[in-house]
């Protein structure tokens, strides 16, 4: 059998981030810092700096926020062969303000008929992604428009047929739903698509309509994952797991938040990797909430992601 391409892939849109200099309401700032930003992408730019091989699948304008965006993917060792550079789109952007207090900054999205939103499952080239070994989905790209939805729902249905294992993050995003109601259906079905699921303790009560995390596990367990890994935050995770059964995590000590956003992202690149390797389940939750609590000290969403290097002098 041949050896697959890439440990990893993903569909996803790339932003370009903007951060502001200072706290407060954007409108207030007046400079940004320029970063990358995109669930899909953080999770991909943790893996590869783990070691992973990951191959990413976008569009994006060639507009300059398309090439900046390009460029960093690349520079992160990540395959880009499948993301189409279209001079009729726009790339999408968001502005995320600055908060002191550790809560979630403020969030503007522009992103509505951007580029990656114009991918539909045409985009899906099964033999790209059967060459890897894994599929990591979220709820995000498949929000952004009818047919990256379904984009979203072909490329779970080819690794699933290939006998490919898929992990599925929520992350919810309710500006880009129709409502709330569709939201929740769309999400969970498509986490019951999902090998692993990993829900934050938010979203999941929400999702399911249970209020412990022994209960959304339960629900998503339910659906056919043979794991489900709940995030709690500073309180570490609660998983439920085929082979490793229930337990929970503790998590790592913060000294100060910056900036919660990406943590999530941060923590499903250490689950993914740790359970690719072949590390037991309380082993890989644990990675996961070393990398989501290093994301929170840090500015953008990526900068807290750690090397090989590191992840190994950390032990983990």
């Amino acid at each position: 059998m041949t050896k697959p391409a890439f440990d990893v892939a993903l569909f996803g849109e790339a932003m370009l981030l903007l951060v502001a200099d200072r706290p407060g309401p954007i409108e207030n700032a007046t400079a940004f810092h320029k970063r990358t930003a995109g669930a899909e992408t953080n999770v991909a730019i943790g893996l590869a700096r783990l070691g992973l091989q990951v191959g990413w699948a976008s569009r994006l304008g060639t507009d300059s926020m398309g090439r900046a965006l390009l460029a960093a993917m690349q520079a992160e060792g990540i395959d880009c062969s499948h993301v189409v550079s279209d001079a009729t789109q726009r790339t999408g952007f968001q502005f995320k303000g600055r908060v002191t207090d550790g809560s979630d900054p403020p969030v503007e999205y522009h992103r509505k008929g951007s580029a990656a939103s114009h991918m539909g499952p045409a985009d899906v080239d099964e033999a790209w992604l059967r060459s890897a070994r894994h599929l990591h989905a979220t709820g995000v790209f498949p929000a952004i428009s009818d047919t990256s939805l379904q984009a979203a729902i072909r490329s779970m249905a080819v690794m699933r047929a290939a006998g490919r294992t898929i992990s599925f993050d929520p992350n919810l995003r309710p500006t880009l739903w129709s409502s709330p109601e569709r939201m929740r259906q769309e999400i969970n079905g498509l986490a019951a698509r999902a090998d692993w699921v990993l829900p934050g303790m938010e979203e999941g009560v929400f999702l399911t309509g249970e209020p412990t995390p022994e209960g959304i596990a339960h629900f998503y367990r339910a659906l056919g994952a043979k794991l489900v890994v709940v995030k709690l935050g500073a309180n570490g995770a609660y998983y439920d797991s085929d082979v490793a059964g229930t337990g929970r995590v503790d998590g790592f000590p913060v000294k100060e938040v910056i900036d919660t956003v990406g943590a999530g992202d941060g923590f499903a690149a250490g689950v993914i990797s740790a359970l690719l390797e072949g590390r037991p389940v309380p082993d890989a939750v644990r990675r996961g909430a070393w990398i989501g609590a290093r994301a929170v000290q840090v500015l953008g969403d990526t900068e807290g992601l750690p090397t090989r290097a590191q992840l190994n002098e950390a032990n983990l």
